[in-house]
């Protein structure tokens, strides 16, 4: 049993681990021959279309190529049997490493990325030597070397980087993020400040916010938190303000009996205001003798002073309103409403 579990351990998939050194020696030569063929692909480009250089001094990269370079690139790629970007890449590639700076034991594709780097020293500087603690250079370390995504990311930046990549599309990235806040660990992790953020930038349409603060306001706890706003309430009271006229105003153009109904108008207001004049003065009557013997912060006093005279202006508007028939009221007593 232990000596079953012991070549188990010691397997590298289906083979042992001295024959897959074996393989890897192998294919490590097969992966010399390639970068060798690559290279001679890219040298024998170069010498059909030597690489020409744009404003700057700097070489054109692949697939900004003149149209005349890129049908003789195109010409060869088909008379050796190979895709017109495989040949435009080998050209591009051998030009930025001369035969004396390309690495023995280094693959193609390493060569390949790190020629993204501009400076000649620093790249063939940085070629010659590995990544610390590593033997050898990959693709993946070629890649974090310049800045590209990796294969196999094992950062928490790179994975994030690689999911962006993966969601680059509008579909994949509304279901991918629809998936992560379903998840409550996801959710939990997410600042206020954020959550905020996303839930406005979903509401912009105004039909999806109408449905949203509609779901919310009907939470006694939201609702209440929400009317603490004065800036909030104010709105609500105005939009109720501004709904009352649209149907009054729509009774009045579509309803038969609007002509008769006019004539009671006043009437209607008269009980309106008498009745609020009514409930305020009973929840008064009903709370402020709850006040006795109590000493309010100064912070409560100074809400309650502040409310107070919004009230006394109020008042003052509504007797203008009654004295003079006018209702409009001024900056000021708008901007006390509003709590500004």
């Amino acid at each position: 049993m232990v000596k079953a579990v012991s070549e188990q351990i010691e397997n590298v998939g289906a083979v042992s681990q001295s024959r897959y050194d074996q393989i890897v020696a192998e294919l490590r030569e097969v992966v010399e021959q390639q970068t060798q063929g690559s290279f001679t692909i890219g040298d024998r480009a170069l010498e059909i279309e030597p690489m020409r250089e744009r404003g700057g001094g700097q070489q054109v990269a692949p697939g900004q190529e003149l149209f005349t370079v890129s049908e003789t690139l195109h010409r060869l790629a088909e008379d050796i049997g190979l895709a017109y970007r495989t040949v435009e890449k080998a050209r591009w590639t051998a030009s930025r490493w001369p035969k004396d700076k390309r690495q023995k034991g280094v693959s193609f594709r390493v060569h390949r990325v790190l020629a993204k780097i501009p400076d000649e020293a620093e790249r063939f500087a940085t070629i010659a030597k590995p990544p610390a603690g590593k033997t050898r250079w990959t693709g993946d370390e070629a890649n974090r070397r310049v800045g590209r995504q990796v294969e196999r990311p094992a950062s928490p930046q790179e994975k994030i980087t690689a999911i962006h990549h993966l969601a680059r599309d509008e579909d994949v990235a509304a279901v991918v993020t629809t998936d992560f806040l379903k998840r409550p660990q996801v959710a939990a992790k997410v600042s206020s400040e954020e959550k905020v953020r996303v839930v406005e930038e979903f509401t912009r349409d105004e039909g999806v916010a109408t449905t949203a603060a509609t779901s919310l306001l009907r939470r006694p706890d939201v609702a209440f938190k929400a009317m603490s706003d004065d800036t909030a309430r104010f709105q609500v009271n105005s939009a109720q303000a501004e709904r009352s006229r649209q149907a009054l105003d729509h009774f009045e153009r579509t309803s038969p009996v609007a002509p008769a109904v006019r004539n009671i108008d006043r009437t209607v207001e008269f009980l309106d205001l008498v009745t609020a004049f009514h409930a305020f003065v009973a929840a008064a009557g009903r709370t402020v003798p709850g006040l006795r013997d109590r000493q309010l912060s100064e912070d409560e006093r100074t809400i309650v002073h502040q409310n107070v005279a919004k009230v006394k202006a109020t008042l003052d508007w509504i007797e203008t309103a009654v004295d003079t028939g006018k209702v409009d009221m001024d900056d000021e007593l708008a901007a006390i409403l509003r709590g500004e």
